[in-house]
């Protein structure tokens, strides 16, 4: 079975799958091409897909006959057409569960520094301008016992409430499309409708997987409904928010600050005027960017194709019900 690996991934994800007799191709050069991923598509059995430039659509599908199975190195499945790949009888795997801690700590860590702007603050450190102290300038607010509103409560949105609740003793509000009893239990977490969840939250985290529908759910219609002094995070998908629509409710002071890991577009363009304010953190979509997440997500991604490559149910599967249509 040959396997076309877009991008280097860790090493023991590639030692995994030589050793269990698989034959794996990586390009010399990353920067494929559409022309150049498709031609190496056609020519392998399966593919462990870095990255969400390329679409499995159903032009992809009708394109490349011969793919009969798609790891994803990542969560997030929403570049891939989920109807086709069960109507050709293809699972596609994904690595949730090894990245849920690391990228609720960045969830974490960009609610504390918009919290504190930070990155304005190391701005003028950088720049020498520390100035006189000034007891009224750039102040940030505290956490403790604010109120944190979670879009899409699964691992990593549990992670990233119970960091608060231990750190700031906040209270936990979600709104997903069914109840999560473990984080109701754990974290006296309470389910609010989605009015309920805008109007409510100090700090709202977005952890959703996003879908077509929810494309750019977080405009000005939801921004206008938050607190003034309410602080906008997203490490999920850029595509949830509509970025112009963000800037001017933190330009008109109608939301207090926005710490963002995905942006939309992505990557952000530098002369994007939401990079100038003081109220705002943008990281490169970093959320997994640590030795053991990444580790783990090769690992898993290996363990997909190697366990379809014996005939067997990958160990995570983004579409499951694939395999009850098989049988």
């Amino acid at each position: 079975m040959k396997v076309f690996v877009n991008k280097r991934i860790p090493e023991i994800g590639i030692h995994m799958l030589k050793d269990a007799g698989l034959e794996v191709f990586i390009p010399e050069h990353e920067n494929l091409s559409q022309d150049e991923w498709l031609s190496y598509c056609k020519s392998h059995d399966v593919i462990l897909s870095v990255g969400g430039e390329f679409k499995y659509d159903k032009d992809f599908f009708a394109e490349c006959p011969n793919i009969k199975a798609i790891a994803l190195y990542s969560v997030g499945f929403d570049h891939v057409d989920i109807q086709e790949a069960n109507h050709r009888h293809i699972p596609v795997g994904n690595t949730p569960d090894v990245l849920s801690k690391a990228t609720s700590d960045v969830a974490f860590l960009l609610m504390q520094s918009v919290a504190r702007r930070a990155s304005y603050n190391f701005e003028k450190v950088k720049s020498g301008n520390w100035g006189d102290f000034d007891p009224l300038h750039a102040l940030g607010q505290e956490l403790y016992g604010k109120t944190l509103g979670i879009f899409g409560l699964g691992r990593i949105g549990f992670e990233m409430a119970k960091k608060s609740l231990k750190a700031f003793d906040m209270n936990i509000i979600y709104h997903n499309r069914h109840q999560n009893t473990e984080a109701e239990e754990e974290l006296n977490a309470t389910y609010v409708s989605f009015e309920e969840l805008i109007a409510q939250s100090d700090v709202l985290s977005i952890h959703a997987n996003f879908r077509p529908e929810q494309k750019e759910l977080f405009n000005t219609s939801v921004f206008e409904k938050m607190k003034e002094n309410a602080i906008f995070i997203n490490t999920a998908r850029g595509g949830f928010h509509n970025q112009k629509d963000l800037y001017n409710a933190l330009a008109e002071k109608k939301i207090w600050g926005a710490g963002l890991d995905v942006t939309n577009p992505e990557p952000i363009f530098k002369e994007d005027p939401i990079l100038e304010l003081s109220n705002v953190c943008v990281l490169p979509h970093i959320g997994s960017a640590t030795i053991e997440a990444r580790n783990g997500m090769a690992k898993l991604a290996a363990e997909n194709l190697i366990a379809f490559s014996k005939g067997e149910k990958m160990p995570t599967c983004a579409n499951p019900e694939v395999y009850s249509q098989n049988s």
